[in-house]
C-alpha cells in the first residue's frame, strides 16, 4: 500500500513554493534577504547580550575583600543604594564596589580627563585637552594633597580605592561596562588601571575648574574692549543691583577680621585689604577659544549656578526647617549625580557615619544632602579666585620690576593612541603655568596684546594662570566632616577646609537652627586688582599677597530675623563689606522671585517648596512685554498673530505655552538685531541675566547708539524698529520651526532637554548614539528662571545646563524628604536605571528618600550581601 504524503503546513509550503517557483536571480535575492534577516537578529541578539553583560548583580551575596564583616546594600526600585555595615572602612570600601558597578566607565574617563591622559583612550581628539591639563597640573596637585589630609580622610579614600579594584580585579572589561566593547571593535586594547585615592582627589580639581568664577567675562571684557569704549563696556556690564536684588546676608560686618551678624554699620577697624584699584590692562585679544575646548565636566557658563534656600520652623508647615537644593550644571547622559546613603548600623567611634544624598562616582562619601542631624546645600559663591597674567620676556628670561625671575620648567610625556607620543614642555612662573605655551590662539593673544608698560616683546607678552585649584588643599577632609557634623558649630568648622571651588553653603538641623556659610580661599591682592582685565605680570604690585580671606571673615549667619535664606548666586553682602569676593554676581533675578515667593507663601509644606523649584515666571518679560505690545505697524495679520499671543500671557514658561515660544524667539532676535553687527562672534549675547539687565537699561533709552544698525549705512535704527523687526523675524521662524498656526507653538518643542553620552553618545555613528543618548525631552523655564533650564541665544534653543538633581530635606521627619536625579543611578545603558528618573523630572515630579532603617527596608526593591574574602570557607 502506497503512503500517501502529508499535508505541510501552509506557512512552511507556501515559502518553499515561493522559493522553488522564483526565477533564479530572485531566488537569490530571496536566500540574501534571508540570510540578512537572520543576521540582522543575530546581530541584535548579540549587541543585547553585551549591552546588559555589565549590568551589575545587585540581589544575593558577593565577597569582597578586606571587608571586616558584611555590609547590605539594599537599593529600592529605581536602584538607588543605601549601604550598611559597621565601620566606616567597611562602608568606604562598599561605596567604593557600588560606584564601580554603577559607572566605573565614567569613573575612568574622568581620571583619564583629569590627569591629562585622554588622548590614551581616544587619540589626538583628546590631545588639545591633555595639553591644557598637563599644563595646570591637576593630577600632580592632587598628589600633594594626599600629605595634607586628615588620617581619616586618607583612611576613607584608600578604602574606597580597594573597594573600587575588588571589582575590577573580578570582572574583564566587557563586563565592566559596554563602552569598552564598542572601543574594543575600533582597536583600543586596554585594560583599566586600577584606582588610586589621588584619582578622587583629581576630580575635585575638575569640579573647580567649572565653577572657576569670572574667568570667561575676564575674557570677554577684553574682546569687547578691543572694539569698544569703557562706557560702552560699561552698558555691557552693568553694575549690580543691591535694592532690587538684596545680597544673601543682608546684615553685619567685619569687625578686627571677623564677620559679626549683629555688627552696624558694617564696621571695618581691621579690613586687612588693600585699596581698591581698577587700573588694569584695558585689552588684551581672544584668550577664550582655546580654552573653550577643553571638556565640559560639569558644565560651564552663565548656566551653571544653584537655588537653594532654608526656611526655619515659623515659616514651615512642619514646624522644623525646611530645605531645598538644586545646582544647575551641564546636561549629560548619565547625569553628574548619584544618589546614595551610608548608614553604620549603630553610631560608634569605629562607625561614624549615617549619612545620605548625592555624591559623585568616584568620590568617597555624600557631597550634599543630610545626615541623622543636619541638613545642607551648596551655590556657588562665585568669587575672583583665578588672574590672568600677561608675563614679560627678554629673550628667554622672565622679567618682573626689571629683573630677571626665574622660571620653573618641566617636561611630560602624553601617550597617543595610534600615534606618535607627545613631548610637552611646560613652563610656570611665580604666578602660574604659562597657558599660552598650550596653543597658537593663546600666544597670538601675548603677542597683541596692548599695555601700559611697552617693553621689548620678542614674540609678544606670554600669559600665565594663577588660580587657587593650583595649590593643594584640605577640600576632601571637609566633604567627609559635613557627613559627620552634627551642629552648627561642626559644621562650619567642617566648612572652614571647603577651599575650592568656594561654595554658599545652607544649612539646617533638627534643633530647629538654619544658617549660612560662605567658605572657600579667595585670594587678596595687593593692587586691590578686580579680575576684570588680565594684569600687568611684569609689575609685582599685581601679585597676590600670598595671603587669603580669613575664614572668620567670610559672611555667615544664623537664625536670621527674617526666618529663612536664599542663595541663587547673587551678591552675598553689601558694598562696605571690607574684602573683595566679585563684582561679577549673578544679577539676582532667580534669588529676587525665590523671595518674593517665600514671603507670599507664609508657612511652606513640602509640596510648596518643590512647587517653589519648579517656578517659571521670566523676570524679563515682565519688563519686555509692555514695549512688545505698544509695537505698531508690524503688517498683516500673519505678523500681529504672535504679538496677541502676549497680550494675557502671565510670563511662565510651562513646556506647551504658545507665549513663550513666541517671547524666547522674540528675546533671541532681539539681541542677535541689536547686538551681533557690533560684537566679536565669540561673545555674542547668551541672554541671560546680564543680558536681562543690559536690555533693561537700552529699553529706556528709544534713540540709544546699540540700536542702530552698523550695517544700515543710510538708516539709524531705534529701539522700536529693532522690537518691530525681531516679532516679524520670531513670527516667520516659529512658522519655519513648527507651524503656521500660533496655536500649535510650544515652548518646549524648541527647548529640548537632549542628554547625550560624553564620549560614545558623540561618535557620529547613529546606532551607538540611539544607544547611550536621551534625546527629545521638552521642557519649560529657562535662562536665569528659578527652574533654571537654560538656554544660549547665540546657539539655538535647546538646554544647556538644568538643575541637575533637586531636593527638599523635611528636618521634621527625614523620610518625608523628596529628591530626583536628571537621569538614573546607573552608568549602564542595559540597565532600567540608566534613564529612569528622567521622565519624572521633566514632569516636575519627585521620588520619596528614605532615610531610617525601615523606611529603607520598606522600599527595597534589591539586597546585596557583601562578605569577608573567606568568610564561607
Amino acid at each position: 500500500m502506497t503512503e500517501q504524503p502529508q499535508p505541510r503546513p501552509a506557512d512552511e509550503f507556501s515559502l518553499r513554493t515561493l522559493f522553488r517557483r522564483a526565477p533564479r536571480r530572485l531566488r537569490w535575492s530571496a536566500y540574501v534577504a534571508a540570510a540578512l534577516a537572520l543576521l540582522v537578529v543575530v546581530l541584535l541578539v548579540t549587541v543585547a547580550v553585551f549591552v546588559r553583560r555589565p549590568v551589575p548583580v545587585t540581589d544575593g551575596e558577593l565577597e569582597l575583600a578586606g571587608l571586616a564583616a558584611e555590609v547590605e546594600v539594599i537599593r529600592d526600585d529605581h536602584g538607588i543604594a543605601q549601604i550598611y555595615a559597621d565601620t566606616d572602612d567597611d562602608l568606604m570600601r562598599a561605596q567604593g564596589f557600588v560606584a564601580a558597578q554603577d559607572r566605573f566607565f565614567e569613573m575612568d574617563v574622568r581620571r583619564h580627563v583629569t590627569a591629562g591622559r585622554l588622548s590614551e583612550l581616544f587619540g589626538e581628539d583628546g590631545l588639545e585637552t591633555d595639553k591644557y591639563i598637563r599644563t595646570m597640573g591637576w593630577r600632580r596637585v592632587a598628589e600633594q594633597e594626599w600629605a595634607l589630609l586628615d588620617t581619616e580622610t586618607r583612611a576613607a579614600l584608600s578604602a574606597y580605592a580597594d573597594g573600587v579594584n575588588s571589582y575590577l580585579e573580578h570582572y574583564g572589561t566587557s563586563e565592566i561596562a559596554v563602552e569598552y566593547t564598542i572601543l574594543g571593535l575600533t582597536g583600543l586594547d586596554y585594560e583599566p588601571e586600577p584606582w588610586e585615592p589621588a584619582d578622587s582627589l583629581a576630580w575635585l580639581k575638575a569640579m573647580a575648574w567649572d565653577l572657576r568664577g569670572n574667568m570667561d567675562d575676564e575674557i570677554a571684557r577684553v574682546m569687547a574692549s578691543l572694539d569698544h569704549t569703557p562706557e560702552e563696556i560699561a552698558d555691557l556690564y552693568p553694575s549690580y543691583d543691591l535694592e532690587a536684588h538684596p545680597p544673601i546676608v543682608r546684615t553685619g560686618g567685619v569687625v578686627d577680621g571677623v564677620f559679626e551678624q549683629n555688627a552696624t554699620g558694617n564696621a571695618t577697624r581691621n579690613p586687612r585689604r588693600p585699596a581698591y584699584n581698577t587700573d588694569t590692562v584695558e585689552a588684551l585679544a581672544d584668550l577664550r577659544a582655546g580654552l573653550d575646548r577643553l571638556p565640559e565636566l560639569l558644565g560651564r557658563g552663565d548656566g551653571i549656578g544653584s537655588n537653594s534656600w532654608v526656611v526655619d520652623g515659623k515659616h514651615s508647615a512642619t514646624g522644623q526647617p525646611l530645605l531645598a537644593n538644586d545646582p544647575h550644571l551641564g546636561v549629560s547622559q548619565p547625569g553628574i549625580w548619584m544618589q546614595m546613603g551610608l548608614h553604620c548600623r549603630e553610631i560608634t567611634a569605629d562607625c561614624t557615619l549615617d549619612v545620605a544624598g548625592f555624591t559623585f562616582s568616584g568620590v568617597p562619601g555624600v557631597i550634599i544632602g543630610h545626615n541623622a542631624d543636619i541638613a545642607w546645600g551648596f551655590t556657588n559663591l562665585g568669587p575672583v579666585v583665578t588672574d590672568l597674567y600677561l608675563e614679560q620676556f627678554q629673550g628667554t628670561d622672565l622679567i618682573q620690576d626689571g629683573e630677571a625671575k626665574p622660571l620653573e620648567l618641566r617636561t611630560e610625556t602624553i601617550k597617543v593612541r595610534d600615534g606618535d607620543d607627545f613631548t610637552l614642555h611646560i613652563r610656570e612662573t611665580a604666578h602660574g603655568p604659562l597657558l599660552s605655551d598650550v596653543s597658537q590662539e593663546l600666544s597670538t593673544v601675548g603677542a597683541n596684546a596692548p599695555t601700559d608698560q611697552p617693553g621689548e616683546r620678542g614674540n609678544g607678552y606670554a600669559v600665565a594662570l594663577q588660580w587657587t585649584a593650583l595649590e593643594p588643599t584640605t577640600t576632601a577632609d571637609a566633604v567627609l566632616s559635613l557627613n559627620r557634623a552634627g551642629n552648627w558649630d561642626e559644621f562650619r568648622a567642617a566648612a572652614s577646609d571647603f577651599a575650592v571651588p568656594a561654595q554658599n553653603l545652607v544649612y539646617a538641623d533638627r534643633e530647629g537652627h538654619i544658617g549660612y556659610q560662605a567658605p572657600g580661599r579667595v585670594p587678596i591682592r595687593k593692587s586691590g586688582n578686580t579680575g576684570e582685565m588680565p594684569a600687568e605680570g611684569w609689575l609685582s604690585a599685581n601679585d597676590w599677597t600670598g595671603d587669603y580671606i580669613p575664614f572668620d571673615g567670610l559672611p555667615n549667619v544664623l537664625d536670621p530675623e527674617e526666618g529663612f535664606i536664599v542663595t541663587a548666586n547673587q551678591a552675598v553682602t553689601n558694598e562696605d563689606y571690607p574684602y573683595f569676593l566679585t563684582d561679577d554676581w549673578d544679577f539676582g533675578y532667580r534669588s529676587t522671585r525665590i523671595r518674593e515667593l517665600l514671603e507670599a507663601e507664609g508657612e511652606l509644606s513640602i509640596d510648596e517648596m518643590t512647587r517653589l523649584q519648579l517656578d517659571d515666571a521670566n523676570p524679563m518679560a515682565a519688563t519686555l512685554v509692555p514695549y512688545l505690545l505698544d509695537i505698531e505697524d508690524l503688517g498683516s495679520t500673519y505678523f500681529r498673530d504672535g504679538q496677541e499671543l502676549l497680550a494675557d500671557w502671565d510670563f511662565t514658561q510651562p513646556a506647551d505655552s504658545a507665549a513663550a515660544a513666541y517671547y524666547n524667539v522674540v528675546w533671541s532676535n532681539l539681541l542677535r538685531l541689536t547686538f551681533h553687527d557690533e560684537l566679536r562672534q565669540g561673545i555674542w549675547p547668551n541672554g541671560g541675566d546680564r543680558w536681562f539687565a543690559v536690555v533693561t537699561n537700552l529699553l529706556r533709552e528709544p534713540a540709544g547708539p546699540w540700536w542702530d544698525d552698523t550695517a544700515t549705512e543710510d538708516v539709524t535704527e531705534s529701539r522700536d524698529d529693532i522690537l518691530r523687526q525681531a516679532m516679524r523675524d520670531a513670527r516667520d521662524e516659529l512658522t519655519k520651526r513648527q507651524a503656521l498656526d500660533p496655536e500649535d507653538w510650544t515652548w518646549g518643542h524648541l527647548h529640548q532637554l537632549d542628554l547625550r553620552h560624553s564620549t560614545l553618545g558623540e561618535s557620529g555613528i547613529a546606532p551607538i548614539e540611539r544607544l547611550f543618548n536621551r534625546i527629545g525631552n521638552d521642557v519649560g523655564g529657562g535662562s536665569s528662571i528659578v527652574d533654571a533650564t537654560s538656554w544660549d541665544a547665540a546657539e539655538g534653543y535647546a538646554v544647556t545646563a538644568a538643575p541637575s538633581m533637586r531636593m527638599v530635606v523635611s528636618l521634621a521627619d527625614l523620610d518625608r524628604s523628596r529628591y530626583i536625579n536628571l537621569t538614573g543611578v546607573s552608568g549602564h545603558p542595559g540597565s532600567s536605571h540608566y534613564g529612569d528618573q528622567t521622565e519624572l523630572y521633566v514632569d516636575g515630579d519627585y521620588l520619596p528618600w528614605a532615610f531610617s532603617r525601615d523606611a529603607v527596608v520598606e522600599a527595597a526593591d534589591d539586597t546585596l550581601v557583601l562578605t569577608p574574602a573567606g568568610a564561607s570557607d
